[in-house]
């Protein structure tokens, strides 16, 4: 069985327990970040009044509630566990703000609008990092912060590893009994590494021991964010074959936002690639766009913005950037493509980690795009700066 599913079973398992025993829930007035009661509380996620805020595995929701009630923010309390959720449903069936959702973490950040603030007590550890991470970056705002407590050491004493592997703990119940869970229990310098490889830093981390003399148990709270400019990740110094020498780059923007999708490789992307013997560039453009997202286009409703030249290191590159006025369908992942999880993102809300050459052909067509990356010299064709939609 799937780890992570294996996980959520328990957790639903723990949390049906308690319900069968009407476990009382008593109220919390600070956020209580480790295994005992002291800790930075509420304070270090600063003004909260009006935020669109995520508790990440939220359990039955009490910090949820709390900080709903007390800072007027916006909650979504999210749960993949069923029987959480209903504990807290039970509990706060009609608190002002707070949205409570069971829903797998990874799946609800792929779809959920960007959130100002995101938390999550003990919780991260049980998800793989590969898959959570991702998600996790672009579900922040430019500027939005994160919040996370991790184990660091179980009250056995057993430590950390620098392997991002998971491995068994146990999970016990109040009454007797015993459940398996797995985590990921990295060292700080590993989870560091991970954030940020998809675009957060690090502000501070805080370690948070448990009060008793004869318990071990030591957990690391993490401060992090998302920075406000965009990042770009290079290119690769390594030289194209001949026939990959010109590439285009498609600007599709609707209702929704812009289309990217997530190279197998980890950075979102326009649809594009290399000018094939005997194509146009607007040909080339229709046809990358079909094979990649499904959408289909007319040669006639491809406007070229212009052309870029970069150099990375000995290689000199050279891609045109072009606008789809009009298309035709729904993006949909491709067969044998590189790219794909095709989404529609708000021009205020882009993730990180965009492709360089993606990048670089946003901010020749919008220069007041908040997105930084290597230079290139762009030749315009026509007017960027004209604002065309579907």
């Amino acid at each position: 069985m799937d780890i992570e599913r294996h996980t959520r079973l328990a957790w639903d398992a723990y949390g049906t327990h308690h319900l069968r025993r009407g476990t009382p829930l008593t109220e919390v007035d600070q956020i209580t970040w480790g295994p005992g009661a002291g800790g930075p509380g509420d304070g270090i996620m600063g003004d909260l009044e009006g935020l669109r805020v995520l508790d990440l595995g939220c359990g039955p929701a009490r910090h949820a509630a709390h900080l709903a009630r007390t800072y007027g923010a916006h909650l979504d309390a999210v749960d993949a566990s069923p029987s959480q959720i209903e504990r807290a449903r039970t509990r706060y069936p009609d608190v002002p703000g707070l949205r409570l959702v069971n829903a797998d973490a990874v799946e609800h950040l792929d779809t959920a609008a960007p959130y100002d603030v995101i938390y999550s007590l003990s919780t991260l550890h049980f998800l793989n990092p590969h898959r959570l991470l991702p998600a996790l970056a672009t579900a922040l705002k430019p500027g939005g912060r994160l919040y996370f407590t991790v184990l660091h050491t179980n009250s056995a004493g057993d430590g950390p590893t620098s392997t991002v592997t998971p491995r068994p703990e146990i999970l016990h119940l109040a009454d007797g009994g015993d459940l398996t869970v797995h985590m990921w229990v990295l060292t700080p310098e590993v989870w560091e590494d991970l954030l940020e490889q998809h675009g957060l830093r690090v502000q501070d981390v805080t370690v948070l021991d448990a009060p008793q003399d004869n318990n071990h148990a030591s957990y690391r709270l993490f401060q992090a964010h998302r920075p406000a400019r965009i990042t770009a990740r290079p290119r690769t110094a390594k030289p194209p074959v001949a026939s990959a020498a010109v590439g285009v780059g498609a600007v599709l923007l609707g209702p929704q936002g812009l289309l990217l999708g997530r190279h197998r490789l980890g950075t979102r992307e326009l649809p594009g690639g290399t000018v094939e013997p005997g194509e146009t560039l607007q040909e080339a453009v229709v046809r990358e766009l079909a094979e990649e997202t499904g959408l289909y286009a007319d040669p006639d409703d491809v406007r070229l913005l212009g052309m870029l030249l970069d150099r990375v290191d000995d290689v000199v590159r050279i891609t045109f950037g072009a606008l789809v006025t009009r298309w035709r369908g729904e993006p949909t992942n491709q067969p044998d493509e590189s790219v794909g999880n095709w989404r529609w993102w708000p021009l205020d809300a882009l993730p990180p980690d965009l492709f360089e050459c993606s990048a670089q052909i946003l901010t020749a067509w919008r220069p007041d795009l908040p997105i930084d990356h290597a230079p290139a010299r762009f030749t315009p064709i026509t007017d960027p700066h004209t604002p065309t939609t579907a």
